[in-house]
């Protein structure tokens, strides 16, 4: 059941990414934003698609029974789930704080919120900064909410930095 829950939601993760691209770009972001949101968010949501579909093999009778096996799905699907989508995710939010259509203070936390993201990637050197993937992806989807709220609606909104 779980393996379907991430799956699904890799779906809405695409569809968000697609979204907030499309917005930035018809809010006038002529920038390398829209499109490294566009690059993030789709590996972020593809890396989420892989890891329910290896989930739900490992669930599989057949498979279940070979530990070896198992292992080695278990080690993938936590490397292109953990530290895969989560540096995803930051290429995600630092395309969107790039735009220039949000205020200062949630572009200032985008990016800090992207950079810690980006650190995850020292877990395939050091396993023990492993504690910081599930604040990274936390803070990363509290973040891309706030974004949806924020992130004017007319190209005219006066509450839009320029």
């Amino acid at each position: 059941m779980m393996a379907v829950a991430v799956f699904g939601s890799s779906v809405l993760l695409a569809i968000y990414t697609a979204t907030v691209s499309s917005r930035l770009r018809w809010l006038g972001v002529n920038g390398a934003g829209p499109t490294v949101a566009l690059a993030g968010g789709t590996l972020a949501a593809g890396g989420l698609a892989l890891t329910g579909l290896l989930g739900w093999v490992m669930s599989r009778p057949e498979i279940a029974g070979d530990t070896s096996l198992v292992r080695a799905l278990y080690l993938l699907t936590f490397l292109i789930g953990g530290p895969g989508h989560v540096v995803a995710l930051g290429i995600l939010i630092a395309g969107v704080a790039a735009g220039g259509r949000l205020p200062r203070t949630t572009v200032w936390a985008g990016i800090a919120i992207a950079t810690l993201c980006e650190t995850t990637m020292l877990v395939l050197a050091w396993t023990a900064v492993g504690p910081i993937l599930p604040v990274a992806r936390v803070a990363a989807l509290a973040w891309l909410l706030v974004v949806g709220i924020h992130l004017p609606t007319r190209r005219d909104d006066p509450a839009a930095p320029v």
